[in-house]
């Protein structure tokens, strides 16, 4: 049997949630220690691994969460019809995704891929991105993209491509185009069907 959350519990968390926000609007994610984090909420380091179990583990719940919001703003969108808005829509989600090698980094550690054994908000995001741009290319849509595959299966090499080219822009052998340079050709070699 499950007992309810503490009405302290759920103070506590938002404290040290909203300590961190603070924080990393000042100095950013880089910049974020453990120490300002307990410091500025007021509690003890032992209260914050009480809440998590490590620095990675509450920035999954704040990148985890804006991943998902701007999910939910181009879940909230119409369709699709070409390529270049599908690269509209995928921008923002991209842009927070690489704003820095830190966040990039965590949501690497924690999209699913690194056999963590719980699953958190960026996790739950890679699922959600599938759901999102699979409604992108159903077969009945008004749009010139493959109807040979599963939608689900254009989503998923959507989303590979995408990593793939957000990946490369921290790799310094191979940063030299954009993502959006990179991205297009992938996702027009990918999506569009073969004349």
């Amino acid at each position: 049997m499950n007992k309810p959350i503490q009405q302290r519990t759920l103070k506590t968390r938002a404290k040290l949630l909203e300590a961190t926000r603070a924080i990393v609007a000042e100095v950013g994610y880089d910049g974020l220690r453990t120490e300002q984090v307990v410091k500025r909420a007021g509690v003890a380091k032992g209260t914050f691994f009480a809440h998590f179990r490590d620095k990675d583990a509450l920035l999954d719940i704040l990148i985890g969460g804006d991943m998902l919001a701007a999910l939910d703003d181009m879940a909230a969108q119409p369709a699709p019809r070409d390529l270049n808005q599908i690269m509209d829509r995928l921008n923002p989600l991209m842009a927070l995704m690489t704003s820095n090698r830190t966040v990039f980094d965590v949501i690497l550690r924690h999209s699913g891929a690194a056999a963590i054994e719980t699953i958190g908000p960026i996790a739950e995001s890679f699922g959600r991105m599938i759901e999102v741009f699979a409604a992108w290319f159903t077969p009945d849509g008004d749009h010139p993209f493959r109807t040979d595959v599963t939608p689900e299966l254009l989503a998923e090499g959507v989303q590979a491509f995408m990593l793939q080219a957000l990946g490369l822009q921290f790799c310094a052998l191979h940063n030299a185009l954009s993502v959006d340079e990179r991205l297009g050709p992938y996702l027009q070699a990918w999506l569009l069907p073969v004349r």
